[in-house]
């Protein structure tokens, strides 16, 4: 990917994780002048949670990283890179009374792009390209444009 690096997050494979990623994500952005951030906070959280929850990065032990870069000023584009599962991210259809498995529904919504590459043993990158131009927000579009 082409553009800015601005910053690689490594934490720890825990649920504790995704708020703290969610919250460095949002700053990095924020200094490096994105304007509105809230749809790669939503992205990035729900990524992590994946990491933890579905591959060995949620093992003892294991962990989570998270690169940042600034492809251009309204478009950012991050990467959660995990430990390896036997199987692979995909979006799938929740049944309206399941509480979970909503979250890469989720990423695919709000993003202009994502995808899953392997990168060898017990390396899984799953990527995401963001709008950050202030206004895009589909969180804000949905509340009628106020925040």
């Amino acid at each position: 990917m082409s553009g800015l690096f601005l910053a690689e997050i490594v934490l720890p494979g825990v649920k504790r994780s995704v708020s703290v990623a969610r919250r460095c994500v949002g700053e990095v952005l924020t200094v490096a002048g994105h304007e509105d951030v809230d749809d790669v906070r939503l992205v990035v959280s729900e990524l992590v949670a994946n990491a933890v929850a579905h591959t060995a990065s949620g093992e003892p032990g294991g962990f989570v990283t998270v690169e940042i870069s600034s492809v251009d000023a309204v478009t950012a584009y991050l990467e959660v890179i995990d430990e390896g599962a036997v199987t692979v991210p995909r979006v799938r259809n929740a049944d309206a009374d399941e509480c979970r498995g909503r979250g890469l529904w989720l990423v695919e919504a709000v993003a202009a792009g994502w995808g899953v590459r392997d990168e060898g043993y017990r390396r899984r990158v799953v990527w995401a390209k963001m709008s950050t131009k202030n206004g895009t927000s589909a969180c804000v579009a949905r509340a009628g444009g106020r925040k």
